[in-house]
């Protein structure tokens, strides 16, 4: 075992560089049920392992996981959403859906791909009643979402059958795709479109239209949406959700070319 004094440089703090290499033994999905072994992998005793998983627990910087094991927690997503928040992306989608939410008066988010999740990183809200309550650094099932489903489709096919293979699909609601095939299927179809749309399809009453944000190489990295009450895609009838539709793939392209994309083939890697 390595001692804790080697462990730092000469002005490092050592508690905190113990706290580092426990936030990165986590992350790297290693268990620390068994804490006798879990500290003697981290070359630190085990009393001080209990503390700091107590401490970095009540920052929600660690939580538990359903089966027991300790999972990075949304405090610690929350930091590298703001982290996120600070680079390019961000800057240049900031401005585009503050103007979105503001034209539509509907709720419109930026999401990246983590995992099989979409993370949260920007949001704008228009000043009326009723809007978005999903915070930055939230994380929705990828699979469920229209942010999801958009980033998704701009991956190969292979690459979302190894992500989910194996995977229960959960349900949020009864048009939510709970098979590989169901979910390839509606990947497809979005990905012809160029957008994906929900009218309740993640929560009742709730409808979202989605599309894909691109680099400058063309690669899908995120995506934006824009959220609110059916009613409020509903109202003057159906040209209001075309206009929407419109709206939102025109902020989308606005980001993309920000970021560099000069193309127009939007999923040509996708296949």
């Amino acid at each position: 075992m390595r001692p804790e004094a080697d462990t730092h440089e000469a002005y490092g703090v050592p508690a905190v560089d113990r706290a580092i290499r426990l936030l990165r033994h986590v992350g790297e999905g290693k268990s620390v049920t068994n804490q006798s072994e879990a500290a003697r992998a981290l070359g630190i005793n085990r009393t001080t392992l209990m503390r700091l998983i107590a401490s970095l627990e009540a920052g929600r910087l660690l939580e538990r996981a359903a089966d027991g094991e300790y999972i990075l927690g949304t405090g610690f997503i929350e930091l590298a959403a703001h982290r996120i928040f600070s680079t390019d992306l961000a800057g240049a989608a900031g401005p585009v859906l503050n103007r979105l939410a503001a034209d539509l008066g509907l709720s419109c988010h930026l999401g990246i791909l983590d995992g099989r999740n979409v993370l949260y990183v920007l949001r704008q809200t228009p000043n009326v009643a009723l809007v978005s309550n999903i915070r930055i650094g939230s994380k929705l099932p990828a699979h469920a979402t229209t942010m999801g489903r958009i980033i998704l489709s701009g991956r190969p096919v292979g690459e979302i059958e190894a992500l989910y293979d194996g995977v229960t699909l959960s349900a949020a609601t009864g048009k939510t795709a709970t098979t590989l095939p169901a979910l390839l299927s509606q990947i497809s179809t979005d990905r012809a479109r160029g957008y994906a749309e929900s009218e309740s399809a993640f929560e009742a009453g709730i409808d979202s239209i989605a599309a894909p944000v691109f680099d400058g190489s063309g690669l899908v990295v995120a995506a934006i949406n824009v959220t609110g009450p059916d009613t409020a895609f509903r109202a003057g009838g159906p040209e209001r959700r075309i206009a929407i539709r419109a709206a939102v793939i025109a902020a989308a392209h606005d980001i993309s070319r920000r970021l560099g994309f000069r193309g127009e083939d939007h999923h040509r890697r996708a296949s």
